[in-house]
């Protein structure tokens, strides 16, 4: 055993071999911290999925701070001047890793000031999704849109520098106000009766969102108070413009960007049953056009 030990002090000097206990030591007590602490929040969140990713992340770097610190207090002597010797290793590095810093300032800005959080809905530069992670350096979606349509999931994840929220427009889904405008176009024949083919879609709509306007209603409410957002309008409408294949109506509702082409899909099959009972509507398109003759009116 002597000999043992006097073969660890020919190779690590005394000290350095406390300093490495110590070390380890530290590392032990704050994941143990760790794991205490996720159990904790745990039980406290009540499954709240946001707010239990942002203490986790807290704990996380809380921790890192702190057996940095303590860490640094072991190996570097002293440890009084660190403050220095970080302002002068930071000048010297800060034009070969300007890209590194300016995704570190943009991390401390996300959660300054949140132009996004997680499960918002995202649009920045040419990346569009659901944010699910945010990270020192980058930050996460599950991309939706691309080649798929109406906004609806790819599987793929995007990870996107924090840097870009300096350098592109951000478009946020989520926050502010839950719903977005959506419209949805239709093409008739000019000899069609638009009167009775705007009133059927307007019925159609109003059925479909009549359940959704008190929680719209009170949304738009919140958002003139946060935001001065307003709306002289927010139940469904159609308008009519004369277009060069016919006349247009456009159907504009407002929707859970999350279920745009869920509304888009009901919508659609509502006006392909309804429009097929009417002798006085014709829907068009840009080579053909389509009559629907009313079945009932037959001998």
């Amino acid at each position: 055993m002597e000999n043992w030990i006097e073969y660890l002090n020919d190779i690590i000097a005394q000290d350095v071999r406390w300093n490495i206990y110590k070390t380890i030591l530290i590392i032990v007590i704050l994941w143990l911290i760790k794991k205490g602490a996720y159990k904790i929040i745990g039980t406290r969140t009540d499954g709240e999925m946001r707010k239990l990713y942002h203490w986790r992340k807290t704990i996380q770097y809380s921790l890192a701070i702190i057996g940095l610190l303590l860490i640094g207090n072991i190996w570097i002597y002293n440890f009084q001047s660190i403050t220095t010797f970080l302002g002068l290793l930071s000048a010297g590095i800060a034009i070969a890793l300007k890209d590194i810093f300016v995704n570190i300032a943009g991390w401390l800005f996300i959660y300054w000031r949140k132009p996004f959080d997680v499960g918002d809905r995202i649009q920045i530069g040419d990346f569009r999704g659901d944010v699910v992670d945010l990270r020192l350096f980058q930050f996460s979606l599950i991309e939706v849109g691309a080649w798929v349509d109406a906004d609806q999931s790819t599987g793929r994840i995007v990870h996107v520098p924090n840097g870009k929220v300096f350098t592109d427009p951000q478009a946020n889904y989520s926050q502010g106000f839950d719903y977005i405008w959506h419209e949805q176009l239709l093409f008739i024949s000019l000899d069609s009766d638009y009167k009775k083919a705007q009133q059927i879609l307007q019925e159609i709509m109003n059925q479909l969102f009549e359940k959704d306007f008190k929680k719209i209603e009170k949304a738009i409410l919140y958002a003139q108070k946060a935001h001065f957002i307003s709306f002289s309008q927010y139940t469904p409408t159609v308008y009519i413009k004369i277009h060069d294949r016919g006349i247009q109506l456009a159907m504009r509702y407002l929707c859970n960007p999350r279920k745009r082409r869920g509304f888009e899909h009901q919508i659609t099959e509502a006006i392909l049953e309804r429009f097929r009972l009417e002798k006085e509507i014709r829907i068009v398109y840009p080579i053909t056009s389509v009559y629907f003759e009313n079945s009932q009116g037959k001998d």
